[in-house]
């Protein structure tokens, strides 16, 4: 004699609780599978910088990245110039460690060890000493520059390895017509310091943001006069 155990619905009863969740259920498309285990870079992530040469990397005036790459890192090296990726992104997660060196203390707030790293040339997440380091609050480290100031002053001590997560959504445009803003997201060491802030148009030191009609385009490093130093950055075009 079988074991199985049959159970008879009847369909006067109605569909069962399990039939009613099952009109919820999506199964495609299946997402695709990551491998996050092996090493600290996701499995689909277009490494940029791991410690041995700029070969993503070029100059923004043209010709190869001319910073300096010693025992895994690569530093600025000043009067260099900005260097961008030879690859051009619209929405990206972008994952970058840097570190300060020790600084001059004569140099206070924008002087204190100053970098960037901008998104399709144009969009600056600012990158600088802001360990016990005055500056105006939408200039310092986690800041969207002079757009959003970081919910939370996240900064470890120089010469401590740090990092950014960020996500990057791309503004778009329909001709020279902006259709929707850029957004983005920063977590700096692990904390959230920007909430999916809309961008008001690209960054910029002198007046106020202004969104110009742009395709998919580089992310940059910015050369700032000193010697801040990056590893282990990886992207996901989304």
């Amino acid at each position: 004699m079988s074991s199985l155990l049959c159970f008879t619905v009847n369909a006067a009863d109605g569909p069962t609780n399990y039939q009613k969740a099952q009109v919820t259920e999506v199964w495609q498309p299946e997402p695709a599978i990551v491998d996050t285990h092996s090493s600290a870079i996701p499995s689909d992530a277009e490494v940029l910088f791991t410690g041995d040469d700029l070969a993503q990397w070029q100059s923004v005036k043209g010709g190869p990245a001319n910073w300096t790459v010693d025992n895994g890192t690569v530093t600025v090296k000043p009067g260099s110039g900005d260097i961008k990726t030879k690859n051009k992104y619209c929405d990206v997660q972008l994952h970058l460690e840097w570190k300060t060196p020790t600084p001059d203390l004569k140099k206070k707030g924008q002087g204190r060890n100053n970098s960037g790293v901008f998104f399709q040339q144009r969009y600056e997440i600012q990158i600088l000493d802001s360990y016990q380091n005055r500056t105006y609050s939408n200039g310092q480290a986690g800041s969207v520059y002079k757009q959003h100031i970081p919910l939370v002053n996240a900064t470890r001590p120089p010469e401590t390895w740090q990092t950014y997560d960020i996500i990057f959504n791309a503004p778009r445009f329909d001709g020279d017509k902006l259709i929707k803003p850029a957004y983005v997201t920063v977590l700096h060491n692990g904390v959230l310091v920007q909430n999916h802030v809309q961008l008001q148009g690209p960054t910029s030191y002198i007046g106020l943001p202004q969104y110009k009609a742009h395709g998919c385009d580089s992310i940059k490093l910015q050369d700032h006069g000193n010697f801040v130093s990056y590893r282990n950055i990886w992207v996901r075009p989304l």
